[in-house]
């Protein structure tokens, strides 16, 4: 059986694994990637005689998928947890402790966020209990329910800071269902005010779970131990240009040639995944040049030692606030195996919408950043090295019914026999929905028998 992988990323790399491991050694697998490296948005660089990831640091370990696959592919004991350094938020002004009790923001009381709100911003929190329970009617605008509930400054001092963290995006362009299913399947369950559903999702335990996990070594050497298990065919720098159907199979089309699989796993971002399905599977196509993507840039600094960068893990900033960057990660704080030579500070540049400083060049960039870094914090120190990474349009952005986006493109690829597609763009941007969306592609490619292929037991 020969099948074709198309993007290197997390998504790429764990289909690539788990296809090894159902179709045996006698499968053909061949990973393509446009890049000139694998990993997508997991990136591990060396700064200052360091490894350090300028692309996602981080994962969810409050969901399995991740933490499993570390464990199984023998990762285990390069597995951390962050630090206990806080992480705090640009308010107002201020910049105050990032406020626990909330759920992506939405408190659970007043209490809960008053160090970050004017004494109107608290007295429209404390309102929102009093007003009529939220009943819910198919998906909605995040940010106009919640400005409608709480009013704008909560939605613009802490809730859009935090899901620039994960989105690059703002509440306004983000849907309900898609961003925080937990709160929508509650108000689905039982209409109230939001303070109430959020008190009720809030972790009962007083020692809950560590929320994040990383590798020792940066997250890239995950991309690389899941390459090595997979003994794909590795094709770098090699741009799929098209996708047609043969009566048995699929032709792969790379501009100068051509070749032939019995089936094709499509892994890439929304804009790429649309092109590639246009002709084989049309509406699936269709429905992901709805998906609108976000581009930001990771400016990543190695400063002396002795720079006195704050006792926090980092700092997220609200696009009202008046900096070019939208967060910063003190890495060495954050991360106890981060550095002994220097101190690894990263700034993140980019909002859905808002390309602003994106537009400078490398240089500028790091001005921009280092000048943010020091009204923020006060470090001047020159750096020891820089980086800048940029990531152009490959962050989606989950609108609007965005879940009926994604059953429209599933069932449309699960009409065309040998092909599925996995990633970002469909049910959640972190490390563990990603390595999910992967398993169950290769899942389906391997339910199936193309030819003479044999699926193994």
């Amino acid at each position: 059986m020969r099948v074709a992988v198309v993007g290197g990323g997390i998504s790429g790399a764990t289909a690539a694994y788990r296809l090894r491991q159902r179709l045996g050694d006698a499968a053909e697998l061949t990973l393509f990637e446009s890049d000139g490296r694998l990993g997508g948005k997991l990136r591990t660089i060396e700064l200052a005689g360091t490894p350090y990831d300028v692309g996602a640091e981080a994962f969810l370990a409050r969901r399995p998928e991740a933490l499993a696959l570390v464990e199984e592919t023998g990762l285990g004991d390069r597995l951390t947890h962050p630090t206990r350094a806080r992480s705090t938020v640009r308010a107002g002004g201020r910049q105050v402790g990032m406020p626990g009790g909330t759920v992506m923001g939405v408190p659970g009381s007043v209490d809960a966020v008053a160090d970050v709100l004017s004494e109107d911003g608290r007295r429209r929190v404390a309102a929102e209990a009093e007003l009529p329970p939220v009943r819910l009617d198919g998906d909605v605008s995040l940010g106009a329910l919640l400005r409608e509930r709480f009013g704008d400054e909560l939605v613009d001092r802490l809730v859009d800071p935090l899901l620039g963290g994960v989105y690059a995006g703002g509440a306004d362009g983000l849907g309900l269902r898609a961003t925080l299913p937990a709160l929508a399947n509650a108000l689905d369950r039982q209409p109230a005010p939001l303070t109430a559903v959020a008190a009720s999702l809030l972790p009962k335990s007083a020692n809950p779970a560590p929320v994040f996990g990383t590798l020792v070594g940066g997250l890239g050497t995950l991309i690389d131990r899941l390459v090595e298990l997979a003994k794909p065919d590795v094709r770098l720098r090699t741009l799929v240009r098209g996708l047609r159907r043969l009566p048995e199979g699929f032709r792969v089309d790379l501009g100068d040639e051509a070749e032939d699989f019995d089936a094709v796993l499509l892994a890439v971002p929304a804009p790429a995944a649309r092109r590639l399905l246009g002709e084989v599977a049309p509406a699936a196509s269709a429905a992901l040049g709805e998906v609108e993507v976000a581009s930001m840039a990771v400016v990543a600094l190695a400063l002396p030692p002795d720079a006195p960068v704050p006792d926090a893990s980092g700092v997220l900033i609200g696009a009202r606030e008046g900096f070019s960057a939208k967060a910063f990660t003190f890495s060495s704080r954050k991360w106890a195996h981060v550095g002994d030579d220097a101190l690894f500070v990263r700034g993140s540049v980019g909002r859905f919408g808002e390309p602003g400083a994106l537009r400078a060049d490398d240089d500028e960039l790091v001005r921009l950043v280092r000048a943010d870094l020091a009204e923020l914090t006060g470090v001047r120190a020159e750096p020891i090295a820089t980086h800048v990474t940029r990531w152009g349009g490959g962050l989606p952005q989950y609108g609007v019914g965005h879940l009926d986006v994604v059953e429209r493109v599933e069932r449309a690829v699960g009409e065309v026999p040998g092909l599925a597609v996995a990633g970002a763009a469909l049910h959640g941007v972190g490390i563990p929905a990603c390595i999910a969306t992967a398993a169950a592609a290769a899942s389906r490619i391997t339910s199936q028998t193309t030819g003479n292929a044999a699926v193994p037991s």
